[in-house]
């Protein structure tokens, strides 16, 4: 269902700075979205090295069937390897988390900040941030947003403006802003995901 552009929710919030923020929970065993952005990674890394090596056999004009079979064999058990310590990785890191990845959201007419706090809370703990700081810096535009990233570990900007394209991924509660080099990863509940996505493409040129 399309909401309207003055939505407000037990989720997000509205303040007097013009900036709508909201807290959201990924279930890190549910929700893999970050593990397949590893695998996604590091298999265009492997692809660009098999293309190298195909390249330095037909420069030495050592190409043939049997080479070709021989080098993408290889790669790929070395992928199917590699592929299989980054499951295991991602299963240690998810196991330290608690199964929970909290980030926080920031958005407004000029852009999205995607903000990861330094230590991992939980999303009533960071909705409760969010309350304290727009009821503290109430009609004071910017302050609340400026607590937020002082407590970051990482965050990320994007820029309506810089934006190529917006994916879609509903089944996720993934929104993907995608500018020429960077992509921001916005998640949203279900009852607000239709609105944060008609606003960031209300917004942008895609």
């Amino acid at each position: 269902m399309n909401r309207g552009m003055n939505h407000v929710s037990k989720n997000i919030t509205f303040d007097s700075d013009g900036v709508y923020r909201w807290a959201y929970e990924l279930n890190l065993y549910k929700n893999p979205t970050i593990l397949f952005l590893i695998w996604k990674i590091f298999g265009g890394i492997l692809l660009a090295l098999w293309l190298f090596m195909v390249v330095l056999e037909v420069i030495d004009d050592n190409l043939s069937l049997d080479n070709l079979f021989e080098l993408t064999v290889g790669l790929l058990l070395f992928s199917l390897g590699f592929g299989l310590i980054c499951l295991l990785g991602y299963l240690l890191y998810a196991l330290i988390m608690g199964g929970k990845y909290c980030v926080l959201f920031e958005m407004d007419d000029k852009g999205i900040h995607h903000i990861q706090m330094k230590a991992q809370i939980k999303k009533v703990e960071a909705i409760s941030i969010l309350t304290r700081l727009a009821g503290a810096m109430a009609g004071r535009p910017g302050v609340v947003g400026t607590g937020m990233l002082a407590g970051a570990r990482t965050s990320m900007y994007t820029s309506f403006a810089d934006v190529r394209s917006v994916e879609s991924c509903p089944g996720r509660n993934l929104i993907k802003v995608n500018e020429l080099l960077n992509k921001n990863q916005v998640y949203a509940e279900d009852e607000d995901f239709d609105f944060v996505l008609n606003f960031i493409r209300a917004h942008t040129k895609s």
